[in-house]
């Protein structure tokens, strides 16, 4: 007997997956700009059809496994955690944030008032969440992850050892990542 996914066997939907990988992960890495959050977003993408997949003419699968991963995109974008961690990184990209590759014939499009607006409050709204960790976590947090300082240099000021802020550095950014899953869900 084979499993049906909706309206799809599983090797229909294997073979659509096949069909449309490529689509998919280039529509992602367009938005994203990192290989490997493109894959991860490719996934999320196809695991999202594979539950939804019944929902779709079948005539229109390519132009709905598109906008399913444009949206799985901005979604990833929109996180408050993520922009965090992309801004932390942006310091080591050799080309702007935002500029399409060289070739693509795409163009650099004019940001959205809206995204601006949701990216400074979530922003403000992030910071708010690390200044108001409980200690021990709440100045280690705020030192790393607000003012950029490494380790080694917060366990000095806060007079720990390095393994131990390490230590509490991983568990506010588990307090943080809980904290803005809650609010998501609201």
């Amino acid at each position: 007997m084979q499993r049906r996914c909706g309206a799809l066997t599983n090797q229909e939907f294997t073979e659509l997956m096949r069909q449309y990988q490529k689509l998919v992960y280039t529509v992602c890495l367009q938005f994203v700009r990192d290989p490997h959050t493109a894959e991860d977003l490719t996934q999320d993408t196809f695991l999202s059809a594979w539950s939804s997949i019944d929902r779709c003419d079948p005539n229109y699968y390519k132009q709905w496994l598109v906008r399913v991963a444009a949206n799985k995109c901005k979604d990833h974008l929109k996180s408050a955690w993520a922009r965090k961690v992309e801004a932390q990184s942006d310091e080591t990209m050799p080309e702007p944030r935002g500029v399409p590759p060289g070739g693509s014939g795409l163009q650099a499009a004019e940001p959205d008032p809206q995204d601006e607006f949701l990216r400074r409050t979530d922003a403000a709204e992030l910071e708010q969440m690390i200044r108001s960790l409980r200690e021990p976590y709440g100045r280690a947090a705020a030192m790393y992850l607000l003012d950029g300082m490494p380790v080694s240099a917060i366990a000095q000021a806060l007079g720990r050892p390095a393994p131990t802020v390490q230590n509490q550095l991983f568990r506010a950014k588990m307090i943080l990542r809980k904290q803005i899953t809650e609010r998501r869900q609201e």
